[in-house]
């Protein structure tokens, strides 16, 4: 079992920006691929970005250029450095993991363990 537990969400004005940090209990995440997903009231869950195990990353166009996705094996640690934000950011953001092999990471069902969220609210 792993837990995920999210942090860094808050409360800024649109153009700002925001750095989400999720922390893993499992030691040597370097073989899961980790992936940042959001979800605005009423919507349904979306993928935002993720990052394989070897290190590549694949934002989600509306975030290209402001989002980026980094990753500390050794803390155990994923990181979303979100920049040029705006109102339709406003979101809860979730990390997740999983150790699959040749699958879409853009797809929720991929992920076998999931942080519980943080609040990210952008004002205009």
């Amino acid at each position: 079992q792993m837990q995920l537990v999210e942090s860094g969400g808050g409360l800024v004005q649109a153009g700002g920006s925001l750095r989400l940090s999720c922390a893993a209990s499992k030691q040597n995440i370097q073989s899961y691929s980790l992936g940042w997903f959001r979800q605005a009231p009423g919507k349904e869950r979306e993928y935002v970005t993720s990052i394989t195990w070897t290190g590549k990353t694949w934002p989600v166009d509306s975030v290209k250029g402001r989002f980026a996705v980094s990753r500390d094996n050794d803390n155990n640690m994923v990181f979303l450095q979100m920049n040029s934000l705006n109102p339709d950011d406003t979101a809860v953001y979730y990390c997740a993991a999983t150790d699959l092999r040749g699958i879409s990471l853009g797809d929720a069902r991929n992920y076998q363990y999931w942080g519980q969220g943080t609040q990210v609210t952008v004002s205009s």
